[in-house]
């Protein structure tokens, strides 16, 4: 999903309770969400960047809690590597952020399809980004910060670009729709001149699968 990525580890997994109709996961049979305790003897090595919660989003408002605190007990062992979570559902992260050492090296991301309503069971783009800018707060400072706008979909250039800036991301990644969803896509140029003004800003990651709307 992630070229910066060296690995994915899922302790959740099963049908995401989000359910959206664009992801990716949706093109494998998937069964009821559960807790795979198998993944507890996983070695999880060194100086990787895991992508923890990649196949279902383990911060779901649904997920059991004790869940996620046995998923975080278990990287606590392996602290010489960086962990992402990126949820639809980042108001869940201040449940458990308190609890992270203070020497675990994280990143938090969220998705941003758009500025305007998506229609899905995740809480929408408006709902995530306030949860975000809490971790502009000094005290979440050591924690970086990043945007997935992906399937990118039609938005209002002015105010996306603040709401992005807002929330003070490390770096942004952008992709489009590779699955044929059919969803309500902006133009060439209007993509153009939303990287031009992340540029401004922060470092922009331009995935392989948005060439289709760019090029």
């Amino acid at each position: 999903m992630y070229p910066w990525i060296t690995h994915t580890w899922n302790t959740v997994k099963g049908k995401c309770p989000h359910d959206c109709p664009y992801c990716y996961m949706k093109m494998y049979p998937l069964n009821p969400v559960r807790f795979d305790a198998s993944e507890l003897k996983t070695d999880l090595g060194q100086g990787n960047t895991i992508f923890t919660g990649s196949s279902c989003d383990m911060w779901a408002k649904d997920i059991p809690s004790e869940w996620i605190q046995k998923t975080l007990d278990y990287i606590s062992f392996y602290s010489w590597n960086v962990y992402f979570f990126q949820s639809k559902n980042p108001e869940r992260f201040f449940e458990f952020i308190d609890r992270l050492p203070s020497y675990q090296k994280v990143i938090f991301g969220t998705t941003l399809e758009t500025n305007r309503d998506t229609k899905t069971n995740a809480p929408e783009p408006r709902e995530r980004i306030p949860w975000m800018w809490e971790l502009t707060d000094g005290k979440y400072q050591r924690f970086k910060r990043m945007l997935s706008i992906e399937p990118i979909m039609d938005f209002d250039l002015v105010q996306f670009s603040m709401d992005i800036k807002s929330i003070h991301p490390d770096f942004v990644s952008i992709g489009a729709d590779s699955k044929g969803h059919n969803l309500p896509e902006p133009n060439a140029e209007k993509i153009k001149e939303l990287i031009d003004v992340l540029k401004t800003f922060t470092e922009v990651k331009v995935k392989n699968n948005l060439k289709r709307l760019i090029f």
